[in-house]
Order: C-alpha cells, then sequence, then structure tokens
C-alpha cells in the first residue's frame, strides 16, 4: 500500500457495517474513487469532517493495488457548504451535480478540470439567485469536458456545416442538417439560441459562462435536452433529477 494526500469532494456515503462508512470521492489528484473509514459512526472525533455529500476535504488514504476500496486514514474539513443545504432547490440542484460526476466518470481517470468546475459551480452555488443557470452550466461543462458531450458543431451524420435549420438527435448524439433528417425520424427541432448558447458555455470558462443571458425559452430547451441526452446514454435517469423534477411540480 502507498500512501496519499489530495483534496476530495464529497459525491455519495453509505453505511457500512456498524461503525464504518464508505465514500465516493472526487479527487484533484486521482479522480474518482471510493474509500473506507473505519469507526467514523462510533468514535466521529477520529475524523476532522462528518463527509456530508458535497463537502470539501482534505484527505489522506491508503491505496490498495488489489481493490478499488481504499483506506481513509484522515480526512480535515475545507468548507461543507452550509448554505446550499438551507434551501431545498439548491441542495437538490447540487445532489444532481454530485450524481452526475459519479456516473459520468470512470474510477481513477484523473481529470483536474473536472474538479475544479465542481468547486467553482459549489461554491457560486451557495450565494447565486440563479442556481438552475449554475447547474446548466456544470452540465454543459462536464460532458464536454469528460469527452462525452453531444455533437452540436457539424452534422453528426455527415459532418457538413449547418447552415440552415437542425434538429437535435438523441439516439445519434447531436445535430442533423435538413439533408439528413432522415437518419433520425424522431430527431427534434432546435432553436439557433440554444445551440449558440452551448457552444458557447462549452469554449468559454465558468465565470463568463455566469454573464451569459439565457431567456425563458432556451433555459426551458436546455433543460429538456440536456436531461434527455444524459437520461439516453447513461440508460437511466439520475435519481436526484427524479427527486428534484417532483420538487418542483409542487412548487
Amino acid at each position: 500500500m502507498s500512501i496519499h494526500k489530495t483534496e476530495a469532494i464529497v459525491l455519495r456515503r453509505f453505511d457500512f457495517h456498524e461503525t464504518s462508512l464508505i465514500v465516493d470521492l472526487y479527487t484533484r489528484d486521482f479522480g474518482r474513487l471510493s474509500g473506507l473509514l473505519k469507526g467514523i459512526r462510533t468514535e466521529p472525533d477520529k475524523f476532522a469532517s462528518s463527509l456530508e455529500v458535497s463537502s470539501h476535504n482534505d484527505v489522506i488514504f491508503y491505496k490498495k493495488t488489489n481493490t478499488t476500496l481504499h483506506l481513509v486514514s484522515a480526512c480535515d474539513l475545507k468548507d461543507n457548504f452550509f448554505n446550499i443545504r438551507r434551501s431545498l432547490l439548491k441542495a437538490g440542484l447540487m445532489g444532481v451535480m454530485m450524481e452526475l460526476v459519479a456516473s459520468v466518470m470512470q474510477p481513477e481517470d484523473k481529470n483536474e478540470d473536472i474538479f475544479n468546475l465542481a468547486l467553482e459551480c459549489l461554491k457560486e452555488l451557495e450565494t447565486t439567485n440563479s442556481p438552475e443557470k449554475v447547474t446548466t452550466i456544470f452540465k454543459i461543462k462536464i460532458l464536454a469536458l469528460s469527452g462525452f458531450k453531444p455533437h452540436f458543431d457539424s452534422c453528426v451524420s455527415c459532418s457538413n456545416r449547418i447552415l440552415g435549420q437542425s434538429k437535435f438527435s438523441l439516439s445519434l448524439g447531436g445535430l442533423l442538417c435538413e439533408k439528413c433528417y432522415y437518419k433520425d425520424l424522431s430527431a427534434r427541432s432546435i432553436f439557433r439560441g440554444t445551440i449558440a448558447s452551448i457552444l458557447y458555455i462549452e469554449k468559454n470558462n465558468f465565470k463568463n459562462n455566469l454573464n451569459l443571458g439565457l431567456n425563458p425559452q432556451i433555459k426551458k430547451e436546455l433543460e429538456i435536452i440536456l436531461n434527455a441526452f444524459l437520461n439516453f446514454h447513461l440508460e437511466k435517469e439520475l435519481k436526484s433529477q427524479k427527486v428534484l423534477n417532483k420538487l418542483a411540480a409542487h412548487i
């Protein structure tokens, strides 16, 4: 076993036996990994963090070679993002972000840009009056940074530049030009403003993206398209998104 120290964001946590805890972490230096914290539930003072979901921590762990579950020996809290948890909406959106990282990123596949993106979004989510916008930016950026993004630069079928109208194909994972509509008869129409917004967010940094204006029509279409794309290609609906949708229906 080798010992390592890194920053980590908690994605998920599970009780293990009667005394311990297993956490899924997204780390700056090692990507997504799972850690076992022995005795934390009966002796919480052994660790300087309660490892709430989305919390930002410094962790020390023993990296094992014969298993994907590593032993966490120390954990110091850097930020618990308490203000996010005070809002039902923000807490729900935070849950979507954490579950999306856990679903998209492969174990121990380091991507420091995604770590920084998640941390920036959590910090912004604490204070913003537009939490849905932060989550929309996060979804678009993580898909782009992970290589999982839908194809919006040209026609996904013929690769030609799209000059006129286009449709979005879930099954093919991108835009179809008018000549290629027949490739997917279930493809849906999409506003040019929605395409332009996605391309802008993909190419610009997080702070610049916060200044991007999104009218209600484009915001709604972005939500529909991104969620449909994720559901189709992950072959499941994110549990946290399902909960958030139910919450929105009762507001």
